[in-house]
C-alpha cells in the first residue's frame, strides 16, 4: 500500500538544472522525515537531503551544497529536490526515502546522467 514514486531524471548538459519529484502514498506524509539519496554505479549510497515533516528543516551533503534544495508539498503529499548547476559526478539513480523512529520507505529511483 505504501508507495513513494519518483520522478523527473533524465539527461542534462554540465550546469543544467533539473527537478525531481517524489509522490507519496499509503501512510501520513507530513508526518514523516523525508530524504532523497543517490547511488552511481561502482559506489555506496550516498544522503544527499534530508527534510523535517514541516519542512522547517534541511540538511545537505557538502557535495551538493549550495546547488541542490529539497523542499515539500504536504497538502500535495510530494517532496522535490531542485538541482542546479549540475555536474557529472551528480549522475547516479536517485532515491526518495520517508521515515519515523519506528518505520522507513524507499522508492523505485529516478535515473539522472549529467554528460555533454
Amino acid at each position: 500500500q505504501v508507495q513513494l514514486v519518483e520522478s523527473g531524471g533524465g539527461l542534462v548538459q554540465p550546469g543544467g538544472s533539473l527537478r525531481l519529484s517524489c509522490a507519496a502514498s499509503g501512510f501520513t506524509f507530513s508526518t514523516y522525515i523525508m530524504r532523497w539519496y543517490r547511488q552511481a554505479p561502482g559506489k555506496e549510497r550516498e544522503l544527499v537531503a534530508t527534510i523535517t515533516s514541516t519542512g522547517g528543516n534541511t540538511n545537505y551533503a557538502d557535495s551538493v551544497k549550495g546547488r541542490f534544495t529539497i523542499s515539500r508539498d504536504n497538502p500535495k503529499n510530494t517532496v522535490y529536490l531542485q538541482m542546479n548547476s549540475l555536474k557529472p559526478e551528480d549522475t547516479a539513480l536517485y532515491y526518495c526515502n520517508a521515515a519515523n523512529r519506528l518505520f522507513g520507505y524507499w522508492g523505485q529511483g529516478t535515473q539522472v546522467t549529467v554528460s555533454s
